[in-house]
């Protein structure tokens, strides 16, 4: 998985390209942005700023990545599990629940989610993993940067690399899981609480 998005790679790559961004700008002030630098002109058309911006989940909604769901990707299985995560009731239901996959089998989460108000930069999936109350692994995904979405692309979706699930008797079980997506500023747009049983194949 790259760690970022197409939208920004042409910027990223070009080194000859003047125009780093080295602080925060309000959506205004890049569209604003030397509007005759063709080069420039290209970077803010990669990202979607010469389209109409969506509008917001719901009035007055301040969050500005809003996941909408995660599914769980399974190979011995033909239907993903799916977490929607469009309501905190969902959201809190997820800690209690368990979601069995076969040892051996290979796994990957796709994430769906919007950006909205501003540009977030070095949006990260960092999850954490424990069982019996012991840390067994952690796992830190970068998902790139984003601009918020508009009507030509309404949302995001990012796969995570596959894994493969532990085998053996004291490999089996349950996990619990705290995920959380992070950005650059260190702001924490979501924490999640679930997990996963480990069963026999």
């Amino acid at each position: 998985m790259s760690e970022t998005t197409p939208e920004f790679q042409e910027f990223e790559d070009s080194q000859n390209d003047k125009y780093k961004v080295t602080a925060k700008k309000t959506l205004d002030e890049y569209k604003k942005l030397d509007a005759e630098d063709e080069s420039l002109a290209r970077w803010k058309k990669s990202l979607g700023l010469d389209s109409d911006v969506l509008p917001l989940e719901f009035p007055g909604d301040k969050r500005k990545v809003v996941i909408q769901k995660i599914q769980l990707l399974i190979n011995t299985e033909k239907s993903p599990i799916t977490f929607d995560l469009t309501n905190e009731k969902t959201i809190k239901e997820l800690a209690s629940k368990r979601y069995q996959i076969k040892e051996n089998a290979i796994y990957k989460l796709k994430i769906t989610f919007k950006v909205q108000h501003e540009i977030i930069t070095g949006l990260r999936y960092v999850q954490y993993i424990k069982k019996a109350g012991i840390a067994v692994d952690k796992i830190d995904d970068h998902l790139g940067s984003y601009a918020p979405n508009t009507e030509a692309k309404p949302y995001y979706e990012v796969e995570l690399p596959e894994s493969e699930a532990p085998s053996g008797f004291f490999a089996r079980g349950n996990y619990s899981a705290v995920s959380k997506f992070i950005d650059d500023d260190k702001t924490t747009h979501l924490t999640l609480n679930w997990g996963v049983e480990i069963v026999k194949k």
